[in-house]
């Protein structure tokens, strides 16, 4: 892999600074405000998904997958086999075929990429350096990168477009026993695994103009596999092939579609493999909790990044005096940090009052005893104030 770069140093004064800090309180509102909207819809989502999945747990049947019954008509049902079809997929451009649930192309391009790394340091009098490498580098990609924001393009140009791209194929008819299955559920298959180029397969025609190769276990466009160019592409398939499968969805005369909840919320899962009920109802609850979390953690740091982005202006006025603004920063940071775990921790407390008022009300009334608790033993460890004696009577 080749590689070269070049630095650039830029400098920006003290008022350029303040007003783009200035700018950026507008954004971290907006932030701000968008971290309250999340972390609230994401509790109502976990309390619906909860509810949800309990429902489908407590109602689901399991049922043979060789026959259907109509008594199991518009139920949640279990069941489990082979996903089969008996299509043969083809690639349109280059006439791979494989009896398949899906075909999938991947097509990559050698090309220029460009990343940068900036270290900024203050200035005295609220200026700022910065000091920015960008280095430059060949290598495959499956997406089309432009060079045309490349900061030094000259000697680094991609093309402005690929001849193929990643594609699939999906089989239209997949059978589990006597059931279809719908494009919702075999899209969820994802056990894809590489599918070589017979080497006797004929060479597509159409190659836009290039070369092209046998090489690996798929096609190479381009003038020596071995020594790779700007602009060659390298193209390779996998399949999906049939394979057991476990699935939980509502029964719709010989197909299968997700399942309306009381609470509000669907159940379609699926999952390779054999898999019982109880263990993939397990499995999803324990998703949702991950998904959460997750959500969470991102609403706390949204919130963190709003409250930095607002509070930005306060060390960049300090910084007329460069230690000064780093203390200032510091403690910005500090405070922003603090501010957005217990705005976080509220809002989500919050929630709970609304989806959960039992669990919520303990949280909060805990939490409240908690705090109580932790001033009056502060509050207690102060020493006592000294008392002056009083004054000798007059004589």
């Amino acid at each position: 892999m080749s590689q070269d770069q070049f630095t650039e140093v830029s400098h920006e004064s003290w008022f350029s600074r303040l007003k783009g800090a200035a700018k950026g309180i507008a954004a971290g509102f907006m932030l701000f405000i968008a971290a309250f909207v999340l972390l609230f819809w994401n509790e109502g989502r976990a309390v619906k998904d909860y509810k949800t999945l309990k429902e489908g747990a407590g109602a689901v049947v399991s049922v043979p997958a060789d026959r259907i019954d109509p008594s199991r008509e518009g139920k949640l049902v279990h069941l489990s086999g082979k996903a089969v079809t008996e299509e043969t997929l083809r690639d349109p451009e280059f006439g791979v075929t494989a009896n398949a649930l899906r075909l999938e192309r991947t097509a990559e391009m050698y090309q220029w990429q460009e990343r940068s790394e900036s270290k900024k340091e203050k200035k005295l009098g609220g200026g700022e350096e910065t000091t920015t490498t960008y280095s430059y580098s060949k290598a495959w990609s499956e997406s089309l990168i432009s060079s045309s924001g490349f900061r030094q393009q000259a000697g680094h140009e991609n093309p402005g477009s690929m001849p193929f791209s990643s594609q699939e194929q999906s089989a239209r008819q997949v059978t589990l026993g006597a059931f279809s299955l719908p494009p919702s559920l075999t899209s969820k298959i994802s056990t894809a695994q590489p599918l070589p180029v017979s080497a006797d397969a004929p060479l597509p025609e159409n190659t836009a103009g290039r070369k092209i190769w046998r090489h690996g276990s798929g096609f190479y466009l381009g003038e020596d596999p071995n020594t790779p160019q700007v602009g060659d592409l390298r193209i390779s398939f996998s399949v999906v092939l049939p394979t057991e499968v476990s699935i939980v969805a509502q029964q719709r005369g010989s197909s299968l579609e997700p399942y309306r909840s009381e609470a509000g919320g669907s159940i379609e899962l699926l999952q390779t493999g054999t898999h019982t009920a109880a263990a993939m109802f397990k499995s999803a609850q324990q998703s949702s909790k991950l998904l959460t979390w997750l959500l969470r953690l991102g609403g706390f740091i949204l919130m963190l990044t709003g409250l930095n982005l607002m509070l930005k202006v306060l060390s960049v006025t300090a910084d007329i005096v460069p230690m000064f603004g780093s203390l200032v920063g510091a403690g910005t940071g500090i405070v922003s940090f603090l501010l957005a775990g217990v705005l976080s921790l509220l809002t989500i407390a919050a929630a709970w009052v609304i989806y959960r008022p039992l669990i919520g009300l303990s949280l909060l009334a805990a939490a409240a005893a908690l705090i109580w608790a932790v001033r009056s033993k502060l509050r207690a460890k102060q020493p006592a104030a000294a008392t002056m004696p009083p004054p000798p009577p007059p004589r």
